[in-house]
């Protein structure tokens, strides 16, 4: 594997005659903006999401945000335990094919990225005399050598770099580095100004140019010009772990974060309301305030990046079909569904919407019924 280190460590000697080591040390804190970049967290809890490829965005592992569009070509994802040796690492994330496209349309695409807030991006001084060099690492591998390109893209400006490499069949590390870019600052807000993005399948619309080596204005043709697909096969697969971006024109050890300090990071932008998809997974206490509305407030672990939306299953296997239950008065009422009420990025007032039958001014305990039932709280770029 190939691989950029850098250690500086002098000594000197003070004047009591005592040792004194001076690191210089590149390898300081939270240094790395792409989240959950070792594929760890996985609140949303399939460990394999099998017949993808249909139009639309998911987030399959934390973070980690896959798009497709326009191709017959079908995937199989998954947190795979296939990882670099001897380096930290305990999981992966995998794309295996599982049905070719063996016609391909001219806006074909197929892509992995994650989309990144201006706020964690000021470090690069983006559009300004002051500008800063980008620099990605990851590990990565495939069934065979293919091309793929990796494309960094300002939102706020309009603006595209991209850069080829070639995985081959065995664990590599990549180090690509971007040039700085003067022009076009990045937006100091809690939304989208990058969007990270490795092509893995093009049609013709965005391989019929010539690839942005350099920052230029963004053209479709030009974004994916020299690469390879991972739908052309059944055989083909793509695993990548260790994915950093770091300020600068050197890459540094991968950072190991803290498991809860990595979950909270994560938690900013989706967060799991039962923590978990055990059946009886706690949601809130709650109180009627009518015969049919049972309502409590929910205050979120960790502040989330914007107002979030619920995400939730309405109806489940269990008792009366229903997704939820509110325990109250010595008996249970059956739930559909729930809402949310006056949410803001720190706290809501979360409610029963559909179904139930309470005695207001009763208290309870709202909590999920059934192990497919699942509620969350979104805040994705």
């Amino acid at each position: 594997m190939s691989e950029i280190r850098v250690d500086t460590i002098s000594e000197k000697t003070s004047g009591s005659g005592t040792t004194v080591s001076n690191l210089v040390n590149p390898n300081s804190p939270f240094r790395n903006v792409i989240i959950n970049g070792d594929m760890t967290i996985n609140q949303r809890g399939s460990t394999s999401t099998t017949g993808l490829g249909a139009d639309g965005e998911l987030y399959f592992l934390d973070r980690i945000r896959t798009y497709t569009s326009g191709t017959a070509g079908r995937y199989t994802l998954s947190q795979d335990t296939d990882v670099p040796p001897g380096l930290g690492f305990s999981n992966s994330l995998k794309f295996q094919c599982t049905t070719a496209d063996t016609s391909v349309a001219a806006d074909e695409l197929t892509l992995l990225q994650q989309q990144i807030a201006g706020e964690n991006l000021q470090g690069f001084c983006k559009g300004t005399s002051s500008a800063k060099k980008f620099t990605v690492s990851f590990y990565a591998k495939a069934n065979e050598s293919r091309v793929v390109s990796l494309e960094l893209s300002d939102s706020d400006n309009s603006r595209t770099i991209s850069q080829l490499f070639t995985v081959t069949a065995d664990w590599q590390r990549h180090v690509l580095t971007f040039d700085a870019d003067t022009t076009g600052a990045f937006d100091n807000d809690t939304n989208k100004s990058m969007s990270m993005i490795f092509w893995l399948h093009a049609g013709s619309n965005f391989t019929g140019g010539t690839l942005n080596t350099s920052w230029n204005s963004n053209t479709n043709a030009n974004r994916a010009v020299g690469i390879g697909s991972l739908l052309a096969s059944t055989n083909n697969n793509f695993f990548i772990t260790g994915w950093q971006f770091e300020v600068g024109d050197h890459a540094t050890d991968f950072e190991h974060l803290p498991r809860d300090v990595n979950l909270q990071r994560c938690q900013r932008y989706y967060q799991k309301l039962t923590g978990s998809y055990a059946q009886h997974g706690q949601i809130s206490n709650v109180h009627y305030n009518g015969t049919g509305q049972a309502q409590g407030v929910y205050t979120y672990p960790v502040k989330m990046r914007a107002t979030p939306t619920l995400s939730h299953t309405t109806t489940a296997s269990n008792n009366s079909s229903s997704a939820y239950v509110v325990a109250a008065n010595g008996g249970t009422d059956f739930i559909d569904s729930l809402a949310l009420y006056n949410a803001n990025n720190h706290s809501t007032l979360i409610y029963t919407n559909v179904g139930g039958a309470g005695t207001a001014g009763h208290g309870g305990n709202l909590y999920v019924q059934s192990t497919i039932t699942e509620a969350a709280l979104v805040a994705e770029i």
